[in-house]
């Protein structure tokens, strides 16, 4: 028997039916389709609209349907399932629990992860542990975010970026070499005043001064952030293929964070690999969070094959960020 790894078996996604276009956000603020597009890469995000009261289980609730209609899974055979996200339906009970209840998974322990959008990926991290432990059998990795839910509208800093939705995969044993080979995660703290959201935790409970002076929305220092991503996704995912002994034709896909395209292509640069190697679906969904990740692999599971190298990157707030190198498990 080989070495035990943790592979990725099955994937399912779940986006809102609700589109809202460059157009749309052209009559809410000052900005434009091409502005937006030159440069972020957006076209059109996905809102949470047509289940007033929902918020992130839903959405997490609803990929996976999506996988167990594709995969047969038995759900009191999960022992794990982790929601990774950055707007958990409430701050104290597990969005995690509910879900898990929800699907059936009565046997499975569960918990949220937060690390902002590199929150997937740290979640591929603790998954791949779980059952490289041979403790688990089966870990389902969730990422979901409503990221309209703490969206303001009048910032276009920030409302042109983001979108709602949600990707799942399961994690299962692997003795043939595939799944999960290595990571290189990261974290710095000096980031926390330059992406964030200053109300609703512990150091700025929610007063009325803070909902009047709109302290419960998300805000980023564009330049700043931007600087940061750039480099150090870059750096984290080049590391990886150097510490693995990978050029670029051993790659079959980069699976990068879907924050802003120009990042994306400098990471793609630094690795040296071709535009037909990267994943990209920012242009349909924006920046969905914790969900980026999974709905990559969702929108193009039929091109993977079993074997490829894929390389995941991210970039998120607080700041957090990495990369990992997995193998596929399967032909679709």
């Amino acid at each position: 028997m080989g070495k035990l790894s943790a592979a990725i078996t099955a994937v399912g996604g779940y986006v809102p039916k609700f589109i809202m276009t460059n157009q749309m956000l052209e009559g809410m603020v000052d900005t434009n389709d091409e502005w937006i597009t030159t440069r972020t890469g957006i076209k059109e995000r996905r809102v949470l609209k047509e289940e007033e009261g929902q918020g992130s289980s839903y959405l997490a609730i609803q990929a996976v349907k999506d996988l167990m209609k594709k995969k047969d899974v038995d759900p009191t055979e999960i022992d794990l399932v982790i929601v990774a996200t950055a707007t958990p339906d409430s701050l104290v009970a597990s969005t995690a629990a509910f879900v898990a209840s929800e699907i059936g998974a009565t046997n499975a322990f569960a918990y949220d992860l937060l690390a902002a959008c590199s929150s997937f990926l740290f979640g591929m991290s603790t998954a791949a542990s779980y059952i490289e432990s041979g403790k688990y059998k089966k870990v389902l990795l969730i990422g979901a975010d409503k990221m309209s839910s703490i969206i303001d509208y009048t910032d276009r800093t920030t409302c042109i970026i983001f979108g709602d939705g949600a990707g799942a995969v399961l994690f299962e044993p692997n003795t043939e070499g595939l799944g999960m080979q290595d990571e290189y995660l990261r974290s710095d703290g000096s980031g926390r005043p330059y992406l964030g959201m200053d109300a609703g935790g512990s150091l700025m409970p929610a007063t009325e001064e803070t909902v009047k002076n709109r302290k419960h929305f998300i805000y980023q220092e564009g330049r700043t952030v931007f600087k940061f991503a750039v480099s150090n996704m870059a750096d984290v995912a080049a590391r990886i293929m150097e510490r693995n002994g990978l050029i670029e034709k051993d790659v079959a896909w980069l699976v990068p964070h879907q924050a802003n395209k120009r990042i994306i292509d400098a990471t793609a640069n630094r690795m040296g690999l071709d535009n037909s190697k990267v994943m990209m679906n920012i242009n349909k969904y924006g920046n969905t969070t914790s969900a980026t990740l999974p709905l990559l692999l969702y929108d193009y599971e039929n091109q993977l094959k079993k074997g490829d190298n894929l390389v995941f990157a991210a970039f998120g707030g607080g700041f957090t960020w990495g990369s990992a190198y997995l193998k596929w498990a399967y032909n679709k």
